[in-house]
């Protein structure tokens, strides 16, 4: 089913840089989106829900135009061994993905988080649409002022390493794993510092030589949350506080749990994140969260500018559920 969510660039003119592009902000509703791009294909997997029960869904798009829904993707019922906490109702949130071997990796939070602990699940598939095969036991459990939620997975360009950054919110503390071959199980865990004004929502990207650790700092339902980020020589740190580089303004809040991607045509990077629209005050927020997409630059040390929010009012941010 094709989803036409209309998102309009201002032209450019001679030598103007692609950063003059303008995003039919918001996409569509959800949360924490991670995104990918796999030939030329933009791919979505967020927080998202069709009212049907615990399910993840992914969203593809060859143009930043038109997207099309998949799924579900993985369905909890399908994951055996999240019953074995005894809770009567669980919550899927914060997926990730990584495309390896010609298979496709979906890691992804499972809850809830109190009274038990939170614990992060891995699948496998064979298409980037899924459906997602869960490996059969939990990859990481929470325990001892530990959440494990938000996964991140890493493929260092330099040593080949693949890496599983994860946990944040009320222990607000960062831990990193180096994942063996089979990408469903560790080889070990590496110690890191957790960061500065760290609360969740990791990402790692690398650019020009450097790697950038950005993650949420603040409450997800107020003005405070907002996207920081360090710097580093390695995947694993030490780590440059560098500050905040998106953050709320008058009307649009809360932005973060957030995506670097490059534009598969332009080669621009770009940011996927959520935000609550059309918000007064410092919260607490209610209603959907909205995923958007903006640009983003780097200066010539390779720190990234602030990001500036946009929005095109022409679109509500709704997305039909698939019939």
């Amino acid at each position: 089913m094709q989803i036409r969510l209309h998102l309009l660039f201002l032209a450019i003119l001679g030598n103007a840089p692609v950063f003059s592009a303008q995003f039919n902000n918001p996409i569509f509703p959800g949360a924490d989106p991670h995104a990918v791009v796999l030939s030329n294909t933009v791919w979505v997997y967020p927080t998202w829900s069709d009212g049907r029960g615990e399910r993840f869904f992914a969203f593809s798009s060859t143009n930043l135009v038109e997207w099309q829904r998949h799924g579900p993707v993985l369905d909890l019922e399908d994951v055996k061994w999240i019953k074995d906490d005894g809770q009567a109702r669980h919550h899927a949130w914060a997926p990730a993905l990584l495309p390896a071997g010609g298979k496709f990796y979906f890691y992804y939070s499972v809850g809830p988080q109190n009274p038990t602990p939170s614990r992060i699940g891995v699948a496998v598939g064979n298409s980037p649409a899924g459906p997602f095969r869960d490996s059969g036991r939990p990859l990481l459990t929470g325990g001892q002022g530990f959440e494990a939620i938000d996964p991140m997975v890493f493929t260092d360009p330099k040593s080949r390493k693949t890496y599983l950054y994860a946990g944040g919110s009320a222990g607000a503390k960062l831990r990193v794993f180096e994942l063996n071959p089979d990408l469903v199980s560790f080889a070990r865990e590496i110690p890191v510092q957790t960061p500065p004004q760290f609360t969740e929502g990791v990402f790692m990207h690398f650019h020009s030589g450097q790697y950038y650790l950005s993650y949420s700092h603040g409450s997800w339902r107020h003005a405070s949350y907002s996207v920081h980020y360090a710097t580093a020589p390695t995947p694993i740190g030490p780590w440059t506080y560098r500050g905040p580089i998106l953050t709320s303004d008058e009307t649009r809040k809360g932005p973060g749990h957030h995506s670097f991607i490059r534009h598969p045509q332009t080669g621009e990077w770009l940011i996927f994140y959520h935000r609550w629209e059309n918000q007064t005050g410092d919260g607490p927020y209610r209603g959907r969260r909205q995923i958007c997409v903006d640009a983003v630059e780097y200066d010539s040390q390779g720190l990234i500018k602030p990001i500036r929010m946009t929005s095109r009012q022409s679109n509500s941010g709704s997305l039909p559920t698939r019939p």
